[in-house]
């Protein structure tokens, strides 16, 4: 019998041409397996059932005639009927008898299977002949079985496989798609069990499937079986890896972050024919460590890279780590179908609140829209219908069971789930913002409250108390004018910075390592270099928050160079400039433990900050991990897009002394390609300007300080002064002049990162016929400030 003919077909035997008879998940299978393996790639075998057969099972008794008639005018928006026609037919599905010949081949396909090993056990997946289309996700809404053991076993789940070809979800899908009920035919695969129940599993997409940055691989991991990522029952781990150093051998994740993972599936020791396995308890110990170690991220990179080669397009891929014999397994490879296809390379729509109020509730953000109405506490499927158009559904946890009334939702809050779970998936795929993974939202969010559901700020979602303004900004990119100087951005959150990279731009003239600290780290240096010496209560708070990192000063290097990295990456290979840590005392001591170290100052603005507190004695041990982030980003990491600058130098003194202070920290100028910029923000920065260029790279020019310390005025009173604060002023322009000229002179960069050139057009244009080189300027003003630019540039 032919592939054609055949009713079962091991996915060795299988191709990417045969995904019309076993659908695209066992015909991806089975073309890895084959074409892979020599990259490296483990796939678990087994077969497949064939869309014939299924047509044929169809056929006995005149089945399909029946669905297609119970099918015929239904209208899927009506809830309860939908539910009793998919309840109907799955049931007449699962009272019906495998043709005989379908059995036999089945018998024989797993004796060949378990011939040397009759105990090892089955997961039982569905494969629709219409799934993983490139313009569909079909992702699970077929039903899987796990742990399965037995042939009696694995014939009762291929027939409630085939059954769940009419759960209520999977006949809306198809309505909504334009696929005919009977054009969608289902194989089942029967696959080795991979032994992730004692190890771990997650779901891999080969891009950000937020913004849709197409240079990293997205992974995200939790101890078990993976169907609690895929389901969203856990907040897994989070990783992004950078593509271009897994192809360069250099070391690639950017960024990491601990989940909750407070559960894990596992197998029970009895195996039946329905679920044969059981949730459990992780253990606190566990939960505050990476499920995976960096290395297993790695290789989960390059098997995605070779996946992602092969088929030529994004792909989302699920894996699963053997506790057993410790490998790495892809269990499945199907195409991203969401990011991949939105077609708006040449526009930019942006979301943004008018104003903040109370947060009521926070989790994972999916997608990047603003969404508001009524909250609607759903507890179970059965309370659906009372989701209204427009209401915002609150709930555990979101299955895809719930498609039917997703797309009624203005927004989706859960209490459980993470970014790669099937419902942020379909929540993407609707374009519904979704905040998930929050933990408490059903009690703190009641029935009827009014609020708005943010996910346009980062990878934190939040949901605010009441019906907030909201601004939509639509930008078109495809048709920017040439710009008389080049257009950089202020970059202080690395989460945004894959979205940030879209926009017109020349690259970050300012990423501010104070934000990055306070994100990713929120605890002094001090206190992580002297742990032991910390208050018990304390030291117990710091240990839970760098438990997944080898130790204290190692988590504070470890992630100002995940922040910094993937902001290089993601602008990578324009230039970004990132500065030191500009901390006040006021705002150091903000931080966990700062307290304790921090002097009281009644002006921290003109007080212990910048390269003064570089070179105070008891702050070099805490300057010297910044220094060995930087290193590891640039030499070991490869991000040589990365230059350095230091603020609010006082002294030529000061100036001299740091740089010799960054050079015995191996941070060298001119080593490596490094360029260490200054900031020009004091009035004497523009007086002495060309002796200070002596030991800079150039200047960087601080509009606010600046103003401030020339005009006498505080740059953040908004008392009766507050207006004569203006960067416009001829006494601040005559200091800028100067420090514009002595770069020119020497041949230096020159650049502003302050606000007043997106506050004040004017402004802009003066600083262009000075000659400025580049202006960096907050991402919200990038385009309009760019438009202003080019309409006044000579034609």
């Amino acid at each position: 019998m032919t592939n054609d003919q055949a009713r079962v077909i091991p996915f060795e035997q299988l191709r990417m041409a045969d995904v019309d008879r076993v659908g695209g998940k066992n015909a991806s299978l089975g073309e890895m397996i084959s074409q892979l393996s020599g990259a490296g790639i483990r796939v678990p075998g087994g077969f497949a059932t064939t869309a014939s057969a299924f047509r044929e099972f169809l056929a006995h008794d005149r089945l399909a005639e029946r669905i297609a008639s119970r099918l015929q005018g239904l209208d899927i928006d009506d809830v309860s009927a939908l539910a009793q026609a998919g309840a109907q037919i799955r049931s007449w599905i699962a009272q019906a008898p495998l043709p005989s010949a379908l059995e036999r081949d089945i018998r024989a396909a797993y004796q060949a299977l378990t011939r040397d090993s009759p105990d090892v056990s089955f997961a039982v997946r569905s494969s629709a002949t219409a799934e993983d289309m490139p313009d569909a996700s079909f992702a699970g809404q077929q039903e899987t079985f796990l742990n399965i053991n037995g042939l009696d076993n694995i014939i009762h789940a291929i027939r409630e496989v085939f059954a769940s070809l009419y759960n209520d979800r999977a006949i809306a899908y198809r309505v909504h798609q334009g696929y005919a009920q009977a054009d969608v035919a289902l194989s089942a695969g029967v696959q080795r069990m991979v032994r992730s129940d004692l190890g771990a599993a997650g779901v891999l997409f080969t891009l950000d499937t937020e913004s849709g940055f197409d240079k990293v691989v997205f992974v995200t991991a939790a101890y078990g079986l993976g169907e609690t990522v895929v389901q969203g029952s856990v907040n897994p781990d989070e990783f992004y890896v950078d593509k271009r150093n897994l192809a360069a051998g250099r070391p690639a994740i950017l960024r990491k972050t601990v989940g909750g993972k407070a559960q894990k599936m596992v197998f029970t020791d009895t195996r039946t024919a329905g679920r044969s396995t059981t949730t459990t308890e992780v253990s606190a110990e566990d939960r505050l460590r990476f499920a995976i170690t960096d290395d297993e991220v790695e290789a989960l990179g390059r098997a995605a890279l070779a996946i992602e080669a092969h088929y030529g397009r994004p792909m989302d891929v699920e894996w699963g780590r053997d506790g057993n014999d410790g490998q790495l397994y892809i269990l499945q490879a199907r195409p991203e179908t969401v990011k991949s296809r939105q077609d708006d390379t040449d526009r930019l729509r942006r979301y943004r609140l008018g104003r903040k109020a109370a947060i009521l509730a926070s989790g994972r953000a999916i997608g990047q829209k603003i969404g508001q109405g009524r909250v609607r506490r759903v507890v179970s499927a059965a309370e659906m219908a009372r989701v209204q158009e427009g209401d915002v559904l609150v709930t555990e946890m979101t299955d895809p069971d719930w498609e039917p009334v997703m797309k009624r939702a203005a927004a989706i809050v859960t209490n459980r789930g993470g970014r790669t779970c099937h419902a942020a998936i379909i929540a993407r795929e609707l374009g519904v913002p979704a905040v998930v993974g929050c933990g408490d939202a059903t009690q703190v969010l009641a029935d009827g409250d009014e609020v708005t559901v943010s996910c346009a700020e980062g990878d934190t979602g939040h949901v605010y108390e009441g019906l907030l303004p909201i601004e939509i900004v639509d930008m078109a990119l495809d048709r920017m004018p040439p710009s008389p100087t080049k257009i950089m951005m202020n970059v202080g959150n690395p989460e945004l910075a894959f979205d940030f990279q879209r926009l017109p731009n020349e690259g970050v003239g300012l990423a501010r390592l104070e934000f990055i600290i306070n994100r990713n780290v929120g605890i002094h240096p001090k206190a992580l270099l002297e742990l032991d010496a910390q208050p018990a209560e304390l030291r117990r708070e710091i240990e839970a928050r760098i438990a997944g990192y080898p130790g204290p000063t190692e988590f504070y290097v470890r992630k100002i160079a995940e922040g910094v990295a993937t902001i290089a990456a993601a602008f990578f290979p324009k230039k970004v400039i990132v500065r030191l840590s500009d901390f006040k005392s006021n705002e150091y001591s903000n931080l966990l433990g700062g307290d304790r170290y921090e002097p009281h100052e009644e002006n921290p603005m003109l007080g212990f900050r910048g390269a003064s507190r570089y070179l105070a004695p008891e702050f070099y041990d805490c300057f010297a991990l910044e220094c060995e982030a930087m290193k590891r980003v640039r030499d070991t990491m490869g991000f040589t897009n990365v230059e350095l600058m230091i603020p609010f130098v006082r002294t030529l003194t000061e100036a001299e002394q740091v740089i010799a202070l960054l050079a015995r920290n191996g941070l060298k100028r001119g080593e490596n390609g490094l360029r260490v910029i200054m900031m020009c923000e004091l009035p004497s920065n523009a007086i002495l300007a060309e002796r200070f260029l002596e030991h800079f790279d150039g200047f960087s020019i601080g509009s606010n300080d600046m103003t401030q310390l020339t005009l006498g005025v505080d740059r953040d009173s908004g008392g009766p002064i507050a207006a004569t604060f203006d960067e416009r002023d001829d006494a601040v322009k005559a200091l800028l002049s100067l420090a514009i000229k002595a770069c020119q002179k020497h041949g230096k960069y020159v650049g502003i990162c302050g606000q007043g050139p997106s506050d004040h057009p004017d402004l802009a244009q003066w600083l262009v016929g000075q000659g400025i080189e580049s202006m960096s300027l907050n991402p919200d003003t990038v385009v309009e400030t760019w438009l202003a630019l080019a309409g006044k540039a000579p034609k």
